[in-house]
């Protein structure tokens, strides 16, 4: 439906603005993009544009190899003694949330599988491997991948449990920079992130021994995810600050610096602060209603608001942005990783059960600041799209890459961070196509009716189909009629007049 050309002066700008941003030649990323993007068009051309910048700095990610697709989080570095080429696992959930979406099915398959290779190193950060790889098969429709990983997938929720489970309590001990989330307020501790990913690994595990016929070893592994739940839902909760926080021994406890607790009984306390990272538990399971309303939080000027993104710390904090000679700091910059985390819950939330504390506005509001956010300004004085590591939510300056280049004359290692994902959030939240396991295709928008009056998503892989998702308000712009609409393998299947929720059978 949508013409390829159309699209292409967007890669050679690109390449035209990393050629004055770093120096160097790029390479044509175009090819690739051509060959294995979905494309999207939108009336709003920031948004369409950041869409294509993002797979044109992706794709410098990717790596073929003996292990086959590998996907960095920092610029591929092939002298690595291990062939990963530096893959880290912190970031792998938007690697493969973005790669389900490619034409190519290999690269999410391998990146996958590559976890479970010896020396990959999945517990280097935590990482929700076994339900990173459950996303991957909601979109492609088949379950075969992750029942042949099911014995891998078992063995590391098991290191998780020898090496951070404190049996006393029932949860999981980690610092915050094994979260990928140094130098933050709440600190160490049973800590949102990891709990909330390992409850989502053994929901994982549990779908995919029952899809093996392993009756047993599901119902342990969906037994072991209700008590995570529960334990986040009673523990993690924090009835004073009405949120999800951190909790750690009381100073002068002497347990902190063992890593791990044995008995700490009554001496636990809560942090004490709020963090982006309490909307973590909407990311993967359906948290208690009435702690919904923890999302107030999240344009609040005392909480997390800010122009270029929501803050990773509660601006009320009187630790926040406390001095500190790191540059990547937790305590109140803005992160893409943590935005991204929070697109993801948000659009869960608002496709749950309704509830008064935010809406659609709010979503697409963090969305446009997300986009907003993602620029730089050059020597020059032209500000092009940019990606990096952590950024000031009020200015949009990169704050590790100017510390870096301050005080170490340390240039180019944010170049391009694949630390965050795009595509994925806007074709599941913005456009709304909410992956499933059955045959149901199932559309739910959270654009705003009013913000964009057309957008098209074409050549959108899905259960082995190619999908063509379509808005136009007046019918006139793409002449395939008016309202939403939804193409599979070239043919109509589903229409309705306005911008809303929409559902069909896929062809068999």
């Amino acid at each position: 439906m949508l013409q390829l050309a159309r699209y292409q002066h967007y890669a050679v700008q690109f390449a035209a603005d990393e050629r004055e941003a770093t120096g160097k030649e790029p390479a044509n990323e175009w090819p690739w993009m051509e060959a294995n993007i979905p494309l999207f068009d939108s009336s709003d051309k920031q948004f369409e544009e950041m869409y294509y910048f993002r797979w044109y700095a992706w794709q410098k990610h990717l790596v073929e190899t003996p292990h086959g697709f590998v996907i960095t989080e920092w610029l591929p570095k092939p002298e690595e003694p291990d062939g990963f080429y530096g893959a880290l696992p912190d970031a792998a959930p938007f690697h493969l949330g973005e790669a389900r979406w490619l034409r190519n099915p290999l690269i999410a398959e391998d990146y996958a599988r590559m976890w479970s290779e010896p020396d990959a190193g999945p517990r280097k950060y935590s990482f929700a491997w076994a339900e990173s790889v459950r996303s991957l098969t909601l979109a492609t429709g088949d379950t075969k991948l992750g029942t042949t990983l099911l014995p891998a997938l078992i063995e590391n929720y098991k290191a998780w449990e020898a090496s951070n489970l404190d049996p006393a309590v029932g949860m999981f001990w980690q610092i915050d920079t094994r979260d990928a989330m140094e130098k933050s307020i709440g600190g160490d501790g049973y800590r949102t992130p990891l709990n909330t990913y390992m409850a989502a690994d053994a929901r994982a595990i549990a779908t995919f021994a029952r899809a093996a016929g392993e009756m047993a070893i599901s119902d342990e592994y969906a037994a072991n995810a209700d008590n995570l739940e529960r334990l986040i839902e009673t523990k993690l909760w924090n009835p004073k600050g009405q949120f999800y926080e951190d909790l750690s021994p009381a100073a002068g406890s002497g347990i902190r610096a063992q890593k791990k607790f044995k008995d700490p009984g009554t001496m636990l306390k809560f942090s004490g602060v709020r963090e982006l990272i309490g909307y973590i538990p909407w990311e993967y399971y359906a948290p208690t209603p009435s702690h919904d309303l923890a999302w107030k939080q999240l344009f609040d000027p005392g909480g997390f608001a800010g122009r270029y993104g929501p803050t990773t710390a509660e601006r009320r904090s009187p630790r926040f942005r406390f001095a500190s000679d790191d540059q990547c700091t937790w305590n109140g910059p803005s992160w893409p990783y943590a935005t991204t985390q929070t697109l993801l819950a948000l659009a869960n939330l608002l496709n749950g059960p309704a509830q008064p504390y935010i809406e659609k506005q709010q979503y697409y509001q963090l969305f446009a600041n997300y986009v907003l956010s993602q620029h730089i300004k050059l020597p020059s004085g032209r500000v092009i799209d940019w990606i990096d590591e952590d950024l000031d939510a009020d200015t949009d300056e990169w704050i590790a890459k100017d510390v870096l280049i301050a005080k170490h004359k340390q240039v180019g290692r944010g170049n391009y961070y694949n630390h965050s994902g795009f595509a994925d959030p806007l074709i599941t939240g913005l456009i709304g196509l909410r992956p499933r396991a059955d045959e149901k295709l199932v559309l739910d928008p959270l654009l705003p009716a009013d913000a964009w009056s057309y957008f098209a998503l074409d050549g959108l892989p899905y259960h082995g189909h190619m999908l063509a998702i379509v808005y136009d308000e007046t019918g006139k712009h793409y002449d395939r009629g008016r309202g939403l609409t939804v193409f599979v393998d070239g043919r109509k299947i589903a229409n309705r007049a306005t911008l809303g929720p929409l559902e069909a059978e896929l062809p068999r």
